[in-house]
């Protein structure tokens, strides 16, 4: 519990309750009815509900409650997307940009350095909202995000839960989408989806800090009983111990790698199907996969290639960092993005697919072994989630949540031999909150 004293030497002023709220309902949803605030209030004002850090909504308009429905079209995209990259402070004077192999790579760095160059010069900033990426690595980013994009996300996650047979309807007795968070700060609200019925929507943090008592959360959940659950594998394990008021038709995991054993305990404990979407809030969604096979690059404007250290394309079947040109916020025309992410591609699409730096370790006898084959064991022995270290003598200390810590111990020192501790740190949530670093390795060049 910690020492209640020192609680609010924990307390952040931006997650304060109204800090900045700038706006009035009536401009957040402009095409909202008295009925649909009404509805907002009962949930803004329930008795159990958490301490509400912000208030925001879709601000779309009629029209646009119609157009984000349905999908940008496709045809001639890209040639679109470079014409608006060159007319960037970026690209402005840089000669010969011609095709998109023309274009430099660009990393998570260029955008902190100066992220309104990226930004078309004729662009509609009327349209503009902006959110905060954290990311795992740097500072933040505060992201110019385009309202008909954001809000057509939504959308899309109706489209992929009908791939699953999964129906996604208006019912105003209960909540279509809850995005849950477990931290201790985080910014949480109440909405209104405009272009679904005005149905409400909340961001919800579970973690204890944020609900006047358990009981408080449970009756509050138990109500709101929302139709779509999403949220990082670490609020989704939390969600598990929610399983007898939580009903959700879908499930979607984002963010941080789900391994197969918690994509299971999800699946069993929800009694639904878990979605594994892969994205970043710069590049929006990129992939998806059902189930614990490749993921599928999204039939939306979305380019991805896998580049070597040089910025050349890696052969098929051999690891490359993902590298985007993403076309779906009008805002932010990236192009040739290095996520930090990696994989292989396959047929059926990206295979292997490692989140941050692709770590390769060294084994005992010099032996190269590529995370992945730690991650197959791992997940063969039941972790949900983990964090493995190798310092600079080769040593070895792995942090898990759940599995077989005999098991797995004894995989590890058949993998990289030498010196090798394995310690259960009880939940997902306990490496900590975030994106955690889940191999890192300090030992010498690599033979």
């Amino acid at each position: 519990m910690g020492d209640p004293d020192l609680a609010g030497a924990l307390a952040l002023e931006e997650y304060r309750p109204g800090a900045s709220a700038v706006l009035a309902d009536v401009e957040r949803w402009p095409t909202a009815s008295s009925s649909d605030l009404d509805r907002l209030r009962h949930w803004r004002t329930h008795p159990d509900a958490p301490a509400w850090t912000h208030a925001t909504g879709d601000r779309l308009t009629a029209a646009q409650t119609v157009r984000v429905r349905m999908p940008l079209p496709l045809e001639g995209w890209l040639d679109a997307h470079l014409a608006a990259a060159r007319n960037t402070l970026r690209y402005r004077d840089v000669p010969g940009l011609d095709t998109l192999a023309d274009f430099p790579t660009v990393t998570r760095a260029d955008l902190a350095a100066d992220i309104a160059a990226f930004v078309p010069l004729d662009a509609d900033l009327d349209r503009m909202v902006h959110g905060t990426s954290s990311g795992s690595t740097g500072a933040a980013l505060q992201i110019p995000d385009d309202v008909e994009d954001v809000a057509r996300t939504f959308h899309l996650l109706r489209d992929l839960a009908s791939r699953l047979g999964v129906r996604i309807e208006p019912d105003r007795g209960r909540m279509v989408l809850a995005n849950l968070v477990h931290q201790r700060e985080a910014f949480t609200y109440v909405s209104l989806v405009s272009s679904f019925a005005h149905t409400v929507m909340a961001r919800v943090n579970l973690h204890s800090a944020s609900w006047p008592d358990a009981a408080s959360r449970r009756r509050f959940l138990a109500e709101a009983d929302p139709q779509i659950l999403s949220g990082h594998p670490t609020s989704l394990e939390a969600a598990c111990d929610l399983r007898d008021v939580l009903h959700p038709k879908v499930a979607f995991s984002s963010a941080m790698e789900l391994s197969a054993p918690l994509r299971a305990r999800i699946e069993d404990a929800l009694q639904c199907p878990v979605i594994d979407l892969y994205g970043l809030h710069e590049t929006r969604p990129i992939a998806w996969r059902p189930d614990a096979g490749p993921f599928r690059v999204l039939e939306r404007r979305v380019l991805v290639e896998l580049l070597d250290a040089d910025g050349d394309a890696v052969p098929d079947g051999e690891v490359g960092e993902i590298t985007v040109t993403a076309g779906e916020n009008l805002l932010l025309p990236l192009v040739r993005y290095r996520t930090g992410d990696f994989a292989r591609r396959v047929p059926e699409g990206l295979a292997d697919l490692e989140g941050r730096a692709h770590v390769v370790f060294r084994a005992a006898d010099g032996r190269r072994v590529p995370s992945v084959d730690l991650t197959q064991q791992l997940q063969a022995h039941g972790a949900l989630g983990w964090s493995v270290a190798q310092d600079a003598a080769g040593a070895v200390r792995a942090w898990i949540a759940g599995g077989d810590t005999t098991a797995i111990d004894a995989a590890l020192r058949a993998l990289l031999g030498g010196e090798v501790r394995v310690e259960q740190i009880g939940t997902l949530a306990a490496l900590g909150e975030g994106k955690p670093r889940r191999y890192t390795t300090e030992r010498g060049p690599l033979g």
